[in-house]
């Protein structure tokens, strides 16, 4: 890092100690409960900071694999089962844990995710952020840097997914235990069994 680079980290860094404290003289009366959305500041300060963490040599990665049908099937899947659970299967960060988080997950298919480039993306996706929700996914190995490349292809496609790609991706999605029985009952219901989950009625004489 060249001396000028550290010397705006310096400044940057003085400056955000002192937002932060003046945030925290405003919010004594207020708490910190991640139940309140983030304040114009903090949203700043944030992205300000993901950009300053941000390897330069990150930023200009290019994607090595190729965009293909089978790349996106393959990222989809992969997506159904990793980030659906914050990010939904559109995106949208629509999810009971995506809202909650703080920040809540952003909705990917805007400008503020989408003008973000490749290696950056790559970047998030396996180094992860600090104090938001988001986890570092990467291990090292080529395998998971793989994967990451294609999920790369699959957020440029987000803000074109189509309804019947939502509705495929829902089959892919975890299921609950509650999910799974109220499958299996179904199941039995349409091939005409009858269910064991209710108690027969004892008769007294």
């Amino acid at each position: 890092m060249n001396p000028l680079r550290w010397f705006f980290l310096g400044v940057f860094s003085v400056g955000a100690v002192a937002i932060l404290i003046g945030l925290v003289l405003i919010r004594q009366g207020e708490g910190f409960s991640a139940r309140e959305q983030p304040t114009a500041m903090e949203r700043w300060i944030a992205r300000q900071a993901r950009a300053l963490a941000m390897p330069a040599e990150a930023k200009s990665r290019m994607n090595p694999i190729p965009n293909s049908p089978e790349a996106l099937e393959e990222a989809r899947a992969h997506w159904c089962d990793h980030c659906f659970s914050c990010h939904a299967n559109d995106g949208s960060g629509d999810t009971v844990m995506g809202k909650h988080l703080y920040p809540p997950a952003p909705d990917m298919r805007l400008p503020t995710t989408q003008q973000l480039t490749d290696g950056e993306l790559f970047y998030i996706i396996q180094n992860g952020i600090r104090l938001t929700g988001m986890p570092a996914w990467g291990s090292g190995s080529a395998h998971d840097e793989e994967d990451s490349w294609k999920l790369v292809h699959f957020i440029r496609h987000l803000p074109q997914i189509t309804l019947e790609e939502k509705k495929a991706m829902e089959k892919m999605n975890p299921k609950s235990p509650d999910d799974l029985r109220e499958e299996q009952e179904e199941e039995r219901f349409l091939r005409g069994e009858e269910s064991h989950d209710s108690t027969p009625e004892h008769h007294h004489h």
